[in-house]
């Protein structure tokens, strides 16, 4: 039986530049973001800059993690206690925390066959709930039709915020993920596209809730010392009216991001030779599943997804354990009890009037889910694919 002996949570090394910038910043004992000299840009304020002029968008804050930013996002965007706020059933616990952390409900979506949100049932619940909001999960890194995201959002009237925690550096039709909605959040949680451990962005064009934002993030009345944000005189009321909520990204954080940002092309690229290898080697197997991607999507594969349609949840937990064994980790999504990072929609209990979501159960009975950190070679996930299929094989029985 073939074996892996590398894990599947060491990350590369943050990049000598950021390393080197890190130090030049604790030399200066100046780690708060508005701890700078006169006309001084500090690396909090050129991250910001940066990301900007990265993504295309006039408007970015860096905060102190991606959960802190969809929640502020949807409390600049002006969500109330009460209001109903549409997002994926197939998501990560931080997105209806977010939600919920704002005095919201979430109103879950089911999930496709090709593990993005549902789009018929997107646009029903969206006419049913008279929902404001939606929040869009890019789970995994697989983006949905966003055309036709961007069509139900105008006939309904939607205020888009999307949750690019898994797509720094993906698009759709050549258009980069977190710019179809209102507001975008990304990550730079260590798995993410750009390690700072925690941290993330929020982006926008909407002058009024950048303003808001900034002020959420605890800038006191030091907005106008922020460089990727609207005209101080946007600030004129929303100053007195914002309360603070203090989640700023710091120098240092920033200087380690920095060079990140300026190789994401080239580390993306890097992802994607990994799982189409991966890809390749699980398309051998008849038990196994991996939904094909569509040509408008570029994604970002920091992780790769595949099913095993039919297969009875004892099967499941035991294959996960079986490729456990021989040093291949998955995660599985269909699992009752929460595990890990991963947690079926019903065991967020804290939602009201929990809904019944038989397809989404369903999908999510067979998904397994694994990462491709870059510490793998090419040749490292040629060997976890032939792990995976010699485990599947094994257990279900070769065609």
């Amino acid at each position: 039986m073939k074996t892996f002996g590398k894990s599947f949570t060491q990350q590369e090394a943050i990049p000598e530049a950021g390393i080197e910038a890190a130090i030049e910043v604790m030399r200066s004992g100046r780690l708060h973001r508005y701890n700078t000299l006169p006309d001084e840009k500090g690396e909090t304020d050129l991250l910001e800059i940066e990301f900007s002029e990265y993504l295309g968008v006039p408007y970015v804050l860096a905060c102190s993690s991606g959960g802190y930013a969809l929640h502020v996002a949807m409390q600049a965007a002006g969500v109330e206690r009460g209001d109903k706020v549409l997002c994926n059933a197939f998501t990560l616990a931080p997105v209806p925390g977010a939600i919920h952390n704002s005095g919201a409900v979430p109103v879950l979506v089911d999930v496709g066959e090709d593990y993005c949100i549902d789009l018929d049932d997107l646009d029903a619940k969206a006419a049913s709930s008279k929902a404001r909001y939606f929040m869009l999960s890019h789970m995994r890194g697989h983006i949905v039709d966003m055309d036709r995201v961007i069509d139900i959002c105008n006939r309904h009237q939607l205020f888009l915020i999307e949750d690019c925690a898994h797509t720094m550096g993906a698009s759709w039709n050549g258009v980069k993920s977190g710019t179809f909605g209102d507001v975008a959040c990304f990550s730079t949680q260590t798995y993410k596209h750009i390690n700072s451990g925690e941290g993330g962005f929020l982006t926008t064009r909407h002058a009024d809730v950048m303003a808001r934002a900034i002020m959420y993030s605890g800038s006191y009345m030091l907005f106008d010392k922020h460089h990727a944000a609207p005209p101080v005189e946007t600030f004129e009321q929303i100053r007195y009216d914002t309360p603070n909520y203090s989640g700023r990204m710091d120098n240092l954080r920033a200087a380690i991001l920095r060079p990140q940002l300026a190789d994401i092309e080239t580390q993306c690229q890097r992802w994607n030779q990994r799982y189409r290898i991966l890809e390749a080697a699980l398309g051998k197997c008849s038990h196994i599943v991996v939904p094909e991607r569509p040509a408008a999507e570029e994604f970002v594969a920091s992780s790769i997804q595949f099913s095993l349609p039919g297969t009875a949840a004892d099967v499941m937990r035991q294959l996960v354990k079986n490729c456990a064994n021989q040093g291949v980790a998955l995660k599985w999504f269909g699992d009752a009890e929460p595990e890990g990072y991963t947690s079926r929609y019903d065991s967020w209990r804290y939602i009201a009037d929990m809904p019944q979501l038989p397809k989404t159960e369903a999908i999510l009975s067979t998904l397994l889910d694994m990462r491709i950190p870059l510490t793998f070679s090419e040749e490292d996930c040629q060997l976890i694919g032939e792990v995976i299929v010699e485990v599947v094989d094994s257990m279900m029985g070769a065609e």
